[in-house]
């Protein structure tokens, strides 16, 4: 019988590879592109915050001189 080489093992018949410690799998690339699309949707429908801008009343004028005339 051949060697196994480091990193696998022989299974029955064949030559099979070592499972490795589980990693944390982060997200997929399609995983992040359709989490940008749901933020710029969300923008594009409810806006960010522009809503609460319109809503302030306008400041008014401070009054720099007297009303009557001399």
């Amino acid at each position: 019988m051949p060697k196994v080489p480091d990193g696998y093992v022989r299974v029955r018949s064949y030559i099979r590879r070592k499972p490795g410690p589980k990693s944390a799998k982060g997200l997929s690339v399609w995983a992040v592109a359709g989490l940008c699309a749901v933020v710029w949707l969300w923008g594009q429908i409810f806006g960010f915050g522009d809503s609460d801008a319109e809503q302030q009343p306008a400041p008014k004028p401070a009054v720099s001189a007297p009303a009557g005339g001399q």
